[in-house]
Formats: structure tokens, C-alpha cells, sequence
């Protein structure tokens, strides 16, 4: 049994079927995804039905404190919601320059950027996971899934866009903007 077979991750399946249609695949930064329709999400494709599948494990905030936990906690409302009919994954690799820091030194980049402020101006209107992706021989090193009303899309972009100005994003070498819509039952 591998590693990665011991931990259980979650699969996001770009393909034929799924819960959410793909309105759009575009590379912020590096290469991009292959065309894909839907995303399935924790499913296990059938033979040929994937065009591409990222997978990551939820995990402990790491960089985060106590107190900026509670910050998140008291804010954040859970995926999931009703309203919350669009979505966006975005995967994320880090540069070699990046894991080649200290914990210690990656933090202070990531507070130098007002990354966990710029976050919370946005909640409850985007709810949000972190997953993952490094430790289990992925492509990307973190999945990030985001949810939100119709009316919270403009207020999503201008979110990424105060994040992607933060010094930890000198160290992205690539990232992909998939946007979504839920499909309804």
C-alpha cells in the first residue's frame, strides 16, 4: 500500500459528466488544463470518461493561527449552500524557490501579502476548502474550491485579483482558473 492509498483524497474529474457544467478553463499562469464540459467531483471516472483528474486532501490550516482560525470560523459559512451556484477550482503550483524556504520564511511572505485579510473581506459571500496536492506526487500542489451566489462573482475576481497582487504569488509557476456552474437535479 502506497501513501496515497492510505490517505483519502479527493477527486475533482474534468470529462463528460458531472455536477457542475465548466463554463471556462484559463491559465493565469503557466499551462493550462485540457477542454473538459463538467466536473465531476469525488467520483471514479469510467474508462475513458476523463479528460483530466486533479486530487488533494483536505487538511489542517497550515499557515493559519489559532486566533486567525477563529477569525475564519466565526465568518465562513460552509460549501454547500443553495445559492452558492457558481464555483471556480483553482490549482495551484508553488516554485522550487518557495518550498525551498523554511516554514518560518513562507509565513512571512504569506503575511507580507495580507493573504488571510484580503480572504476575510469576502466571507460569508465565498465559501471556500483548501486542499492539499504536493505530498501525493500531484501536478499542482494545492486545489482551491470556492463557492458563491450569481450575484458574488464580481466580488470573487476582485478577491483573486488583490490576491494574485500578494508577494506569495511571485512564487506561483502555474496556475489554472476553471470556472463553474451547478448543474441542477
Amino acid at each position: 500500500m502506497t501513501v496515497r492509498d492510505s490517505i483519502s483524497l479527493s477527486r475533482f474529474v474534468g470529462g463528460y459528466s458531472g455536477q457542475w457544467r465548466i463554463t471556462s478553463i484559463r491559465p493565469f499562469r503557466g499551462e493550462s488544463l485540457p477542454t473538459a464540459h463538467f466536473l465531476a467531483i469525488d467520483a471514479v471516472p469510467s474508462s475513458g470518461a476523463a479528460v483530466w483528474t486533479l486530487s488533494g486532501a483536505g487538511s489542517n490550516l497550515r499557515y493559519t493561527t489559532a486566533s486567525e482560525r477563529a477569525a475564519l470560523q466565526a465568518k465562513q459559512e460552509g460549501l454547500g449552500r443553495p445559492a452558492s451556484t457558481r464555483a471556480a477550482l483553482i490549482p495551484i503550483r508553488k516554485s522550487a524557490e518557495w518550498w525551498a524556504m523554511a516554514q518560518d520564511e513562507r509565513r512571512a511572505v504569506y503575511e507580507r501579502g495580507s493573504h488571510l485579510p484580503i480572504g476575510l473581506d469576502y466571507l460569508p459571500g465565498v465559501a471556500r476548502k483548501l486542499y492539499h496536492s504536493r505530498d501525493h506526487g500531484e501536478e499542482f500542489d494545492f486545489l482551491t474550491w470556492f463557492e458563491f451566489a450569481p450575484d458574488q462573482e464580481a466580488a470573487f475576481d476582485h478577491m483573486l485579483e488583490r490576491l494574485r497582487a500578494c508577494a506569495e504569488w511571485d512564487y506561483v509557476d502555474r496556475e489554472v482558473d476553471i470556472r463553474l456552474t451547478r448543474i441542477k437535479p
